[in-house]
């Protein structure tokens, strides 16, 4: 008897998924990323922050209408499928079950793996060698284990994470703005007047740091992945699309104000990547500093949580539709667990792939020896996921006649532009590693497309 995925995940869940899969990482160590590139001008860092947020909303809201009038198994996959045509819905599902959501998840394995090291050994930690590795590799395998064992427990455990991650970033929004107001001579005030390097162009100063919040308002597309099991899908995932949206850019904001009010900005662009734990220290004493930190490791494993809840489902997806490699064996529904294993393991092995190249590319010396290939895995499918939207809504503004005006031309038009910024900024980001990834992408996407044509039932 065939089975399908079943009803069981409300609005809370799916609105957990889209936060809880944003914020966690990006955010505690984007914040003097950004003040470098703005040359320390707070009020610049927090417009990029709201433009990479305008474009992200501008996007979600775009699908949040797609999802009001289509409903598949994975979100983006049927929406490419019913815009543009099956052909181009297989090719983008192929394109986020084997790079995207694979590189993005085995980021999110490697960020609290090292944030674990430097909890434990401090300045001394390694963050690049074996054993950060293999914890890295540890938080992927005990992630997908719950996913695949209970995905009821995977998805109210997104819930209390998605709560938990919120409590450094609320503390330090409300408590440091406080602080920054109060102590040390006013510090927010006197890092609003003041600039750190004066010399940094606002309009370059806006492109690269609005190119450095990309990475931290990733991944909410992976929330559409679970539509087929919402209970009211075409209700509650547009709503989850736009509030969790406009809850991430409120968060990112109100955090970055508040750390800015923690240590002055030149301080926080000297501290690099420790810059955030500093500030947490400054601010709530070393104990509760640390206390926090522990936070910000919940807060990374709770965005692993939801990239797995998508990631072991992506594959599925595909096969469902008769497609890709093998389909009836990959489209095989767990009778007691309501899981696709097949789909899994294989979900969970394209992640660990990527964490071996990302090691290699970025961790290792090997990377030197790479050339062109050393790419950043973490960032560039940027470069392919935008692009892979602007047909979406070309076709939108074309065929979707029963659309408001609005809803019609002036959501996918706004979310084509923001499209088209973010290609051109990972491009400007990445420059020649840019060509090696979309060699690598080439391939792989050959080899989906061999495997475009609907298998028939046996």
């Amino acid at each position: 008897m065939s089975q399908k995925l079943t009803k069981k995940y409300g609005l809370l869940t799916a609105i957990a998924m889209v936060v809880g899969i944003v914020v966690g990482s990006g955010v505690f160590f984007k914040a003097e990323i950004i003040l470098n590139a703005t040359g320390g001008n707070l009020k610049i860092g927090i417009l990029s922050w709201l433009i990479g947020g305008l474009i992200m909303i501008a996007c979600a809201y775009a699908f949040a209408v797609l999802a009001t009038r289509h409903e598949k198994v994975n979100g983006i996959v049927a929406y490419a499928e019913s815009t543009v045509g099956d052909t181009y819905g297989y090719m983008t599902g192929w394109f986020i079950a084997t790079i995207y959501a694979p590189c993005i998840t085995m980021a999110l394995a490697w960020l609290p793996a090292r944030y674990t090291l430097v909890l434990i050994y401090g300045a001394d930690a390694d963050i690049t060698g074996g054993l950060c590795m293999t914890l890295a590799l540890f938080y992927l395998v005990a992630t997908y284990a719950v996913s695949c064992l209970s995905p009821i427990l995977a998805g109210k455990l997104q819930v209390a994470e998605t709560v938990i991650k919120l409590v450094p970033l609320t503390l330090m929004a409300v408590v440091g703005t406080i602080y920054g107001l109060t102590h040390d001579n006013g510090v927010l005030i006197e890092n609003f007047r003041t600039v750190v390097d004066p010399s940094v162009s606002p309009a370059f100063a806006v492109f690269r740091a609005v190119c450095a919040t990309a990475f931290a308002y990733e991944g909410w597309i992976v929330a559409t992945s679970i539509n087929a099991e919402l209970k009211n899908p075409k209700r509650d995932l547009p709503r989850a699309l736009i509030i969790g949206s406009i809850v991430i850019v409120a968060i990112y904001i109100l955090y970055y104000i508040g750390i800015a009010g923690a240590v002055p900005n030149a301080e926080m662009m000297a501290n690099g990547q420790a810059g955030a734990k500093n500030a947490f220290a400054h601010v709530f004493g070393k104990v509760m500093g640390t206390g926090i930190f522990v936070f910000v490791i919940i807060s990374c494993l709770g965005t692993l949580n939801g990239l797995m809840i998508g990631t072991t489902r992506n594959l599925y997806s595909l096969a469902s539709r008769g497609r890709g490699p093998a389909p009836r064996m990959i489209g095989q529904i767990d009778e007691h667990t309501n899981m696709p294993p097949n789909s899994a393991v294989l979900g969970l092995l394209l992640c660990a792939a990527w964490l071996l190249f990302f090691y290699c590319a970025q961790l290792s010396g090997i990377g030197e020896k790479m050339g062109i290939f050393a790419f950043d895995p973490t960032e560039l499918p940027i470069v392919t996921l935008y692009p892979l939207y602007i047909p979406i809504f070309l076709s939108m503004m074309k065929n979707e006649k029963g659309l408001k005006p609005l809803e019609r031309f002036v959501a996918p038009a706004l979310a084509i532009i923001g499209s088209l910024f973010m290609t051109v900024a990972a491009i400007y980001a990445h420059k020649w590693t840019t060509v090696g990834y979309m060699i690598i992408f080439s391939v792989i996407m050959s080899i989906g497309f061999a495997f475009r044509k609907v298998k028939k039932k046996a």
